[in-house]
């Protein structure tokens, strides 16, 4: 499977942002989908993830109620749109894809990683 992000890009603070991920060289509905990010100097962290079928999502605290995550199984295409972005979003994001049966909350997990995607926030 592979994976090619991209929408990252510098925005103010309070703005929006939306990533996407299309995903080719896999049966689309057999992977949990997963987007990370790094800031500077700190790991790699779990920020949203969605089911398979897109039934279940998982956000982590400091996102909820501003990130959404969602796919397009048809496109092969999964999204995170950020609103009201912060500068402690900064960071490069990336995709990931972990098989259907797999906990999609563990980042060791995940088996298939894209290209990172640098979203910076200015105050």
């Amino acid at each position: 499977v592979q994976l090619q992000a991209s929408g990252g890009g510098l925005v103010k603070a309070g703005g929006s942002l939306r990533l996407s991920c299309a995903a080719s060289g896999g049966a689309r509905t057999n992977y949990n989908m997963g987007w990370f990010r790094q800031a500077p100097g700190k790991e790699r962290a779990l920020v949203a993830a969605i089911s398979r079928g897109g039934g279940t999502t998982y956000y982590t605290e400091s996102v909820e109620g501003r990130f959404t995550i969602s796919r397009d199984n048809a496109e092969n295409t999964v999204y995170l749109q950020m609103n009201s972005l912060k500068p402690e979003d900064t960071a490069v994001y990336y995709c990931a894809a972990t098989r259907w049966y797999s906990d999609y909350t563990r980042t060791g997990d995940y088996v298939y990683w894209g290209q990172g995607a640098q979203v910076t926030v200015s105050s």
